[in-house]
């Protein structure tokens, strides 16, 4: 009796059984052992190591650094390529006003568009700004007076009634006329008698500028003197239907010594590039 309580009862195979354990014992061992035991995941990841580790600040500087790095990489570029597709659609816009000028050429047997300036007093403009010639073509564009904007253009809404292009005085005086104007205010002040043009008189129709915008409104100056200056580039439409974008500097000197379309030496007989 003495030896079985120190050792327990013996097995039928001499070994001693393990000491018996309640229930309410046994219960609290095996949760004990649980919380023991990691958490082990499906994939067999231990849960204790899945749990995302948030950004410290110097990690959240750093990528705020290298999105500014990007943003002033990609945006130059964005406006750039905005702005390209807006003088597209500028030049896209000349190209109908050349297709309204051949319809008024049939319809007028080859006369170009004119009238006595100036043609408003107020508010005052002449025939060859955007407001005055726009009337001559309405019916040829349509009404759409959307032609007759550059979607670049900041100062015509304002300023010109949403107008950007002008029609080259050339087409409405006779060459002598032009070339007797030395000066910017002949083409806004004591205005000549207006003499009808042929379209079979320009001898250069490849190099002499119809319609063109009169802002610089693709590559913006300061101020910006429109014709009257050699600063910028626009578009332009020649006699021969083609579209350019112009430097001003790739432009003749005309009778007033600038890059000015209306008074071309020679008129409508001569040329605004080489």
């Amino acid at each position: 009796m003495g030896l079985e309580r120190h050792f327990g009862t013996m097995g039928r195979c001499g070994l001693a059984e393990p000491p018996q354990m309640s229930p309410s014992t046994f219960r609290l061992s095996t949760e004990n052992t649980r919380k023991e035991q990691p958490a082990v995941s499906r994939n067999g990841a231990c849960c204790r190591c899945s749990r995302a580790r948030g950004f410290t600040l110097v990690e959240l500087l750093v990528v705020m650094a290298i999105v500014s790095v990007l943003a002033a990489l990609l945006v130059p570029a964005l406006v750039a390529a905005m702005e390209r597709a807006r003088r597209t659609r500028c030049g896209s816009q000349l190209r109908q006003i050349g297709f309204a000028f051949e319809a008024y050429l049939t319809d007028s047997g080859q006369t170009y568009p004119w009238a006595q300036d100036p043609v408003s007093m107020s508010p005052y403009y002449w025939f060859w700004m955007g407001r005055g010639w726009r009337g001559a073509l309405k019916r040829y564009t349509e009404d759409n007076l959307e032609v007759l904007y550059c979607p670049s253009d900041e100062t015509a809404p304002e300023k010109w009634e949403s107008t950007s292009y002008g029609y080259s005085m050339a087409f409405y005086h006779s060459p002598s006329q032009i070339d007797a104007m030395a000066s910017t205010a002949d083409t806004y002040a004591n205005p000549k008698r207006s003499v009808p043009q042929n379209a079979g008189q320009v001898t250069y129709p490849t190099k002499k500028v119809v319609v063109a915008e009169w802002l610089s409104n693709h590559r913006r100056v300061e101020p910006d003197p429109g014709w009257w200056g050699w600063q910028g580039a626009r578009n332009c439409l020649f006699a021969d239907g083609h579209i350019e974008y112009l430097e001003a500097t790739q432009v003749r000197p005309a009778n007033d010594g600038l890059p000015d379309f209306n008074l071309t030496v020679r008129g409508m007989k001569g040329q605004d590039v080489d």
